[in-house]
């Protein structure tokens, strides 16, 4: 199994911090800071273990942010000066975004430095919950950026609803001044940039998903592939609600004239064997057309509902008078954020985002 993310904030990373930290400050509290920090830290979680620092930081370094700032910025790497990096950057957020409310060019200077480091992404959270116009006016700045880290940043930051991540309320209300930025990245040289803009518009699709699929119309006149492959990932949530408008952008129009029947292959199963299905699809349209096939397992909910879990299957050309046969084997085993309840459940098939088969099949436990 892949090593647990609270396991990269340990004894030794705090010790790092205190050995940097001191080198930039001779008079920091090195031992105390490792003991306030390290205290009791393997009955935390990352979270956890990340705020305890925070406080540590918060108690240790002066209280006068300008020089706590310059402490920090001299404690971070230069040339081949070693410094604060890597998983030492998630807890320099928070301090940021807790400390710094009243210095904010300082605040943007140092959350400008480490975001190459790890990411600021939650630091300038804070900012923009305080002073939207102002922090977004920063922002728009660093979209600019000759450093792709910082154009990231300008995105990312200010993601709606960034997973771990503060909510920003405002913009999950009115996402009009996240667009010029992320209008300004759409074409960026970087991929990992480009990526940070699809996110943030399917954080918006989330809220506002006419206003995304009028963006991806629009982005769509004379797009490059790179900002075609954008846009997708941009849509994906609408993709799989079955939004017609977005489908649509990507020529995925109401099938005509196709008649479908599923075959389940397993009506009965137990948690951790497969689910087998086999789709047969016939088109009596006269022109070919393009058909995006996903599937929703429609799971049994406590009270004995049941909640659809869409996942993508395939995309084909079918061509007039054609058939398509595809078959699925889908896993139903424990994972970490579904409970399974015994019971009838059923699996749907979606034709660019419309029903077109279903069939229903016992789960025990």
């Amino acid at each position: 199994m892949p090593e647990a993310f609270k396991n990269f904030i340990n004894a030794e990373l705090i010790e790092e911090m205190a050995r940097h930290l001191s080198t930039a400050w001779p008079s920091f509290a090195r031992a105390q800071f490792i003991a306030d920090g390290a205290h009791e830290l393997e009955k935390l979680e990352l979270k956890e273990r990340s705020n305890q620092i925070v406080t540590a930081l918060e108690q240790h370094l002066p209280d006068d942010f300008s020089k706590a700032a310059a402490i920090l910025g001299a404690s971070l790497p230069e040339g081949h000066k070693a410094g604060l990096s890597g998983w030492a950057i998630l807890p320099l957020n928070d301090y940021v975004g807790r400390a710094g409310q009243h210095h904010f060019e300082a605040s943007m200077d140092l959350l400008e430095k480490i975001t190459s480091l790890f990411s600021s992404e939650f630091g300038i959270r804070y900012f923009l919950l305080a002073d939207q116009g102002r922090t977004l006016a920063q922002m728009r700045l660093w979209s600019e950026s000759d450093n792709h880290h910082v154009r990231r940043l300008a995105s990312e930051g200010c993601r709606p609803r960034l997973p771990w991540a503060m909510r920003l309320p405002a913009l999950m209300k009115d996402p009009a001044p996240i667009l010029p930025i992320l209008n300004r990245l759409r074409d960026d040289p970087e991929n990992y940039v480009r990526r940070s803009v699809a996110n943030n518009l399917n954080d918006i699709a989330k809220d506002h998903p006419d206003l995304v699929a009028r963006i991806a119309r629009d982005w769509m006149k004379g797009a490059s592939d790179s900002r075609k492959r954008l846009i997708r990932h941009a849509c994906r949530t609408l993709l799989k609600q079955g939004h017609q408008d977005a489908l649509e952008v990507f020529g995925y129009t109401a099938p005509k004239k196709i008649s479908a029947e599923l075959a389940l292959h397993t009506p009965s199963l137990t948690l951790g064997e497969n689910l087998l299905f086999e789709l047969t699809l016939d088109s009596k349209a006269p022109a070919s057309q393009n058909l995006m096939i996903d599937y929703a397992v429609h799971h049994v909910k406590a009270n004995g509902t049941r909640s659809p879990k869409v996942f993508k299957w395939k995309s084909l050309s079918l061509e007039s008078g054609g058939q398509a046969v595809i078959a699925k084997k889908h896993a139903i085993r424990p994972i970490t954020t579904r409970r399974y309840y015994p019971g009838l459940h059923h699996v749907e098939v979606l034709v660019n985002g419309l029903s077109v088969a279903r069939s229903y099949f016992t789960l025990s436990l």
